[in-house]
């Protein structure tokens, strides 16, 4: 199966998958929004930022896959919904503490949880400088670890509520807590090593710690919908395999098109600001493909602003500039594509049904979408 460089996407399947995942999205939010959940987290303070990004706008893309993979086995999706709820939960937990790490202000269009809750601290008691700073990475990293744990109770719903077996719940869970949280802790780590030390690494290197970040939390977003669907646990079962590859294949394609996104996409639809990562010297396709090709001139060009927290918009521009001569954007985006076209191969095996084309129309998404 080949996906042509530059063929247009097909706008009718895009429309028809935008408008699935967004009914999908409202499900899962009007599931967290219930005030049995709400009224866990105090204070105030805590209970906001536990759920702002949760209700800023992501279009919830991990757990909707677990509901069409759900559906794509027969499965009842109304079953799945309390894991589809976790995972997105869960994904939201790294992302408020990513952005700590990263020391980004803005995610979704709005602040950061640690940039809004240092302002309130400023706004409110009067406290300023380092002393606001770090009541805001503080709130960050305490909501945190509430909608971690919050993770793990919404998988046992599952069970409670929806009658999934227990044993399947149970199987999920500790593959989430022993085998996805260290892996994309790992990822996280060296995301941080790697920053400033493109020149040291291979490309296997960077789609190594893509994975983990990103490919490994889809991975287990499509296992648990077939497990859901099938009403059983087993890892091995052909179809299942097939899912969680073409899941975990998919989110390493989302995470290349989210890094090339990050230099030439448009701020106002990213709702985070572009060129972060090239300031925060962050090891990329892009970058790495960039130092190698590049000649003397080129590479001094390069290195002055990675890793430069005070580089300027015209600095940013030169490089953006420079990777779109270098050719890197198009290689990156061809990577991108490869990752996609093996994850299609995967979908042979399921049922012909609507969420077969759904996730086939998933798939392609994630190296078309521009946000």
């Amino acid at each position: 199966m080949s996906i042509a460089a530059g063929a247009p996407a097909d706008q009718h399947a895009f429309a028809e998958l935008l408008d699935a995942v967004a009914r999908r999205r409202q499900r899962v939010l009007d599931y967290l929004m219930q005030e049995r959940f709400r009224e866990r987290f105090r204070p105030d303070h805590i209970r906001d930022a536990v759920y702002s990004y949760i209700v800023s706008g992501g279009k919830s893309l991990r757990p909707a896959v677990t509901l069409l993979a759900c559906g794509a086995l027969g499965g009842d999706e109304e079953r799945a919904l309390p894991v589809a709820a976790a995972i997105e939960v869960y994904h939201t937990w790294t992302l408020v503490h990513d952005d700590v790490i990263d020391r980004d202000h803005t995610r979704r269009g709005v602040p950061t949880v640690h940039a809004d809750f240092a302002r309130r601290a400023r706004d409110e008691y009067n406290w300023r400088g380092a002393d606001a700073d770090h009541y805001g990475a503080t709130i960050a990293l305490l909501a945190g670890d509430v909608q971690q744990a919050w993770a793990w109770s919404l998988l046992f719903d599952a069970h409670l509520e929806r009658g999934v077996p227990a044993e399947i719940v149970l199987s999920l869970a500790r593959e989430l807590a022993g085998e996805v949280t260290p892996m994309l802790v790992e990822g996280e780590t060296l995301d941080v090593q790697y920053s400033g030390r493109a020149l040291e690494l291979g490309e296997e290197h960077v789609i190594d710690m893509l994975w983990k970040k990103t490919g490994a939390l889809y991975e287990f977003a499509g296992r648990a919908g077939a497990a859901i669907g099938l009403n059983d646990d087993s890892r091995e079962l052909p179809v299942v395999r097939a899912l969680a590859q073409f899941c975990s294949l998919c989110g390493t394609a989302f995470q290349i098109q989210d890094d090339i996104l990050g230099v030439v996409g448009d701020e106002r639809q990213l709702g985070k600001p572009v060129g972060s990562d090239i300031r925060e010297g962050k090891a990329t396709l892009l970058t790495l493909q960039a130092l190698e090709l590049a000649d003397e001139s080129q590479r001094s060009t390069l290195s002055a602003a990675l890793g430069n927290a005070c580089a300027s918009a015209s600095d940013i521009d030169e490089v953006v500039r420079l990777l779109r001569d270098l050719g890197v954007i198009h290689y990156a985006r061809d990577v991108s594509r490869r990752y996609v076209e093996q994850a299609l191969g995967h979908l042979h095996i399921l049922p012909e049904n609507a969420y077969k084309r759904l996730l086939d129309s998933w798939a392609r998404y994630m190296i078309g979408r521009q946000f």
